[in-house]
């Protein structure tokens, strides 16, 4: 039962003790009636006007024309074309490409019937020596060999107004063209097709 009391008594104790550190701490001077304000100190800001810069009048650059670029292009030389003369090579009418296992060739006189002549190669061999073209379509048919097939027309001659001119189509084996031109060659030249048999 003692022991009871003494533990009742340091409690109490204990309860006092804190009681007086916490009003204590509550109870200083500086917080009492005694305390003054600091007023700040009364300075007149200084307030600098704003000025916008001036622009000044816009800086004009004055006018340099630049100079033109020296022209260094060469004209060609004026050498005079004879019309004779055009014609004195050999003339490449295309290569042409095709599954068909055969072609038809048509050709006849290009311009107006005038006695042109032609010899007629296929894969350099004369399949025709003298055809006289005229304002009808005349033709063969070939059998095309797998690769490049060769046909070339030779012009025999001129007519009566040259050049040795004809107009040319090749068919496929089922009808449908697959090139159309003409030739325009001196005599002695020849006007060459290259169908390539895929």
């Amino acid at each position: 039962m003692m022991y009871n009391y003494k533990g009742y008594l340091n409690r109490i104790f204990l309860f006092l003790f804190l009681f007086g550190i916490i009003f204590n701490g509550y109870s200083q001077e500086e917080f009492g009636a005694k305390f003054k304000k600091i007023s700040p100190k009364n300075k007149d800001l200084k307030i600098k006007p704003v000025v916008p810069p001036m622009a000044g009048p816009p800086k004009v650059l004055p006018y340099v024309p630049t100079p033109l670029p020296v022209n260094n292009f060469k004209m060609p030389k004026s050498n005079v074309i004879v019309a004779s003369e055009v014609y004195r090579r050999n003339q490449d009418l295309g290569i042409y490409k095709t599954s068909s296992t055969t072609a038809r060739i048509q050709y006849r006189d290009g311009a107006y019937v005038d006695g042109d002549r032609i010899r007629i190669y296929v894969n350099y061999k004369v399949i025709d020596y003298d055809v006289l073209l005229d304002g009808n379509f005349k033709g063969f048919e070939v059998k095309l060999e797998k690769g490049v097939n060769r046909i070339d027309f030779e012009a025999l001659n001129e007519g009566f107004a040259p050049p040795n001119t004809a107009e040319f189509q090749v068919y496929d084996d089922k009808g449908v063209l697959i090139s159309s031109s003409q030739w325009n060659i001196g005599q002695g030249y020849m006007a060459t097709i290259i169908v390539d048999k895929e």
